[in-house]
């Protein structure tokens, strides 16, 4: 397998991956324009925005973008992140050019028929109160609210309602004016894919594209702090974050392998000692999560309302255990899933088109597997145990709490536990 690079003298960049014996290929072109990109009147643009590039082009009515791809057996979707947003297409070999020319369409072209805002504004609204309605779902964006309050990485990538509900045609395009610009987008295809045809489509497609100025993002700062909102559910959820590494630094192998053995399997701490030696929740996990600038390390559960205090304060008891008696053999589990997860998942010409993109938005190179490799294993022992030390005394930390939670004890009450 052959990654090649390309870019454009418009600054647009082309990234593909030959994968021999596939007859498919997934396609795409990653904006770096996310929720962090928002400015706060424009909480939820981007997300609309993605909505909106399937309504119609000046080429294509939405039924018509359906059915291009759906014609020969295809699959198209997007979605929003908080550093990009995205739009993919899965299709056979031959299908490829077809794929591309309906993604660059969309992308492209939208006309954002006042008729057609409407109904998907309805829509984007309807998605909104779903979200608000399933409680392991909002649960994580308050936590990311109180993690990092009054900026643009803290808000919610939907958006509230009120300002949903007041966007204009004049407000997308605009910020289609703002953040699509060749220099923003990447094209990532791997399968079965002729990296020299697809350059020359995409001088065809984006060459003629003026470049856009750049767009500082606003730094990160993790304050923490809590959010509790008691409502009558049949379960409590919690949820703790804590600032780890972004994903420039190379300690965010350390945190992920952390990640792992505190709450990354079955075999983790917290699910043994939770659920399977005291049975107080059905699901428990931690997770690394990293954005350009940073982290965050993050422990969920659901339990009963008279069990979420045992629960929390178990939490806390495990994460200053690791940090002194973290063994040789979790940490090489940890390496092993960590590298097994990524080479299984990268089998799939979709997750690896996907990564060529998130490579070339972090490092605009693509770096060996082997390199990544060999980064995991020059984590050592040591390395998470110094971690999971500074995880158990983080002065800072957030917290949020929905459902029957009167008896979770409060914020400071837990980094007081963790302090003794």
């Amino acid at each position: 397998m052959t990654v090649q690079q390309h870019t454009l003298a418009n600054g647009f960049r082309i990234v593909t991956e030959n994968m021999p014996g596939l007859q498919s290929s997934s396609i795409g072109i990653w904006v770096t324009a996310g929720g962090r990109h928002e400015r706060v009147e424009q909480n939820g643009i981007a997300h609309f925005l993605e909505h909106m590039a399937f309504k119609g082009t000046k080429r294509r009515s939405a039924l018509q973008i359906a059915e291009a791809i759906e014609d020969v057996g295809g699959y198209i979707n997007a979605y929003t992140s908080r550093e990009v947003t995205a739009y993919y297409a899965r299709v056979l070999e031959n299908d490829v050019p077809l794929a591309l020319d309906v993604i660059a369409d969309i992308v492209l072209n939208p006309v954002f028929e006042p008729e057609e805002i409407e109904i998907e504004r309805g829509v984007i609204l309807q998605e909104i109160g779903q979200a608000l309605d399933t409680p392991d779902d909002v649960i994580f964006d308050w936590l990311q609210e109180k993690a990092y309050p009054g900026q643009p990485i803290g808000r919610t990538i939907l958006g509230p309602s009120e300002r949903v509900s007041a966007f204009t045609r004049e407000d997308l395009a605009g910020f289609v004016g703002e953040h699509y610009g060749p220099n923003q987008m990447i094209l990532s295809a791997a399968g079965a894919v002729d990296h020299d045809a697809l350059v020359r489509e995409a001088e065809i497609l984006f060459g003629h594209l003026t470049p856009t100025p750049s767009f500082d993002i606003s730094p990160a700062a993790f304050s923490g702090g809590e959010v509790r909102r008691t409502k009558d559910l049949e379960q409590a959820h919690f949820a703790l974050a804590f600032e780890s590494p972004g994903y420039r630094d190379d300690a965010i192998y350390v945190a992920q392998i952390y990640a792992s053995v505190l709450g990354g399997g079955m075999s983790s701490r917290l699910f043994q000692e939770v659920r399977e030696h005291r049975g107080l929740c059905y699901s428990i996990f931690a997770q690394a999560g990293a954005y350009a600038d940073t982290g965050m390390t993050t422990i969920y559960a659901g339990t009963s309302a008279g069990q979420i205090g045992e629960l929390a304060e178990i939490t806390v008891d495990e994460m200053k255990r690791a940090a002194d008696d973290m063994s040789p053999a979790e940490v090489a589990r940890a390496r092993a899933q960590m590298k097994a997860g990524m080479l299984m998942g990268l089998e799939s010409p979709s997750n690896r088109a996907e990564r060529l993109a998130r490579m070339i938005q972090i490092w605009d190179r693509v770096p060996d597997l082997d390199e990544v490799v060999q980064r995991i294993d020059a984590v050592t022992t040591g390395d998470v145990r110094d971690f999971a030390g500074h995880m158990a005394t983080a002065a800072r930390a957030a917290m949020a709490l929905y459902g029957p939670v009167q008896k979770a004890p409060d914020l400071e009450k837990l980094q007081g536990r963790r302090a003794a």
